[in-house]
């Protein structure tokens, strides 16, 4: 079946994509990362301000809860807004997505502690984190559908891979950030009130983005007639019927990057919490997440357009297999700062040439009329279910069975699943994206 979508004269099939576009189309799922990063470092802290408890453990815990609660919605903004940015244009979406996420980053920040207003502070935290799982459920299928489609053809792979250097310029400038923040004020301090302030530093972007995206050319027009426009419903099923495989698949891929990040993020906790380093120590881990995290998606990017999306998909994630479980002994046998950077150094390297080459091909694989739909759904539904959970159940495995190892075994399965899913993608490089794809 032809799944080419007619672009309405107005609207060029390349549009002008300066740095402060590219910058303005990425801010969003920058926020989301720097949100994770933040959350995920401080996850202590804001369990005790909002779900004290007399065992620190359970806190904690409770803190991790509330951190995957936002990913309830996710699946639901995939749907929603994933599909309105395929009637209605990857802008209008893009615009709505950063408004609620910063909505959702205000309602935690701003939230005074139960000590202050009882359950109320959790019934707002709660709001907060389910507003902003919907948009951020929204925001990665039009951001990378706008970049893959205005990027020139050639350079489509390295384009579309600052959707993924921006998630570690967030957890760069966050780990910096913390870490004076932390110097300045001290580790008491960090955990009365430091971590608002990190959230506040946060939003103070948002104005800027929403600005500059609301300036930005479309590449995807709205239909002329939007009643002949199909309903969301139809747009799922048209999904699951022609292109089902290929989303079970690429749900798998997302699943194994997802766990990645999330054991990326884990850290700074677990340096602390099993590893026993220092609050100051624990706090700089960010940033070799960061540095990792923006130098090798450019790079994965920059490969996948010259050998391909499907190598560059396999490959890296098939070293994290193997390396998962020795680098972890190392870190538990000889505990120290430097081992802890380096492990995350590696790790968030090989994770990030991943990642770039799946936010590239995944979306070259669809149509446009289903590109930001399918894309957003199926990210949304894996980071649904392994991000928000990740964390949680690693710490849980740690606590139940007394393994520090727990983590490199839950990333090695998943790294294991990922390659062979991997595997089984088409290669999608220099497709014409209006072009249905063979099977």
């Amino acid at each position: 079946m032809d799944a080419r979508t007619a672009i309405p004269a107005d609207v060029p099939p390349h549009p002008a994509l300066d740095r402060k576009a590219v910058g303005a189309v990425v801010l969003g799922n920058a926020l989301e990362f720097y949100d994770f990063t933040v959350y995920a470092f401080f996850a202590k802290p804001i369990g005790e301000a909002f779900f004290p408890a007399t065992d620190p453990t359970h806190s904690l815990l409770a803190s991790l809860a509330l951190f995957g609660i936002g990913y309830v919605m996710r699946p639901i903004g995939g749907v929603l807004i994933g599909a309105f940015a395929d009637r209605a244009g990857r802008k209008p979406a893009m615009l709505i997505t950063i408004a609620l996420m910063a909505l959702g980053m205000l309602m935690l920040a701003a939230c005074p502690s139960y000590a202050a207003i009882g359950g109320w502070a959790q019934v707002i935290v709660i709001a907060g984190r389910l507003i902003q799982g919907l948009a951020l459920g929204g925001e990665v299928g039009p951001s990378t559908a706008y970049l893959l489609e205005a990027a020139p053809p050639a350079k489509r792979g390295f384009v579309t891979s600052w959707q993924i250097a921006s998630q570690g310029c967030a957890a760069l400038f966050a780990g910096i950030v913390a870490t004076i923040l932390a110097l300045i004020v001290g580790d008491q301090a960090m955990s009365a009130w430091g971590w608002r302030v990190m959230f506040g530093l946060g939003l103070c972007v948002v104005p800027v983005g929403l600005v500059i995206r609301s300036h930005l050319p479309e590449t995807a027009g709205a239909d002329e007639d939007p009643r002949a426009a199909p309903s969301t419903l139809a747009v799922v099923g048209r999904l699951l019927r022609e292109h089902g495989r290929l989303l079970g698949l690429t749900f798998l891929v997302i699943a194994a990057s997802t766990v990645s990040n999330a054991v990326g993020t884990n850290m700074p906790v677990y340096a602390g919490a099993t590893l026993g380093l220092s609050e100051t120590a624990a706090t700089a881990v960010p940033i070799a997440l960061g540095l990792a995290s923006v130098i090798f998606p450019l790079l994965g990017g920059w490969l996948a357009d010259r050998v391909g999306r499907r190598p560059v998909m396999i490959w890296p994630r098939a070293l994290i297999l193997v390396l998962a479980v020795p680098a972890f002994a190392w870190v538990v046998n000889a505990p120290s700062a430097a081992s802890v950077y380096a492990v995350t150094f590696l790790l968030s390297a090989l994770s990030s040439i991943n990642a770039a080459a799946v936010i590239v091909g995944i979306p070259e694989a669809l149509p446009r009329a289903v590109r930001s739909a399918g894309l957003s759904i199926v990210y949304a539904l894996s980071v649904s279910v392994f991000g928000g959970s990740t964390n949680y159940v690693i710490n849980w495995l740690i606590s139940a069975t007394g393994d520090r190892l727990a983590p490199a075994y839950y990333l090695a399965a998943f790294s294991l699943v990922g390659t062979i899913a991997a595997f089984l993608l088409p290669e999608t490089r220099g497709r014409d994206l209006d072009a249905e794809l063979e099977a």
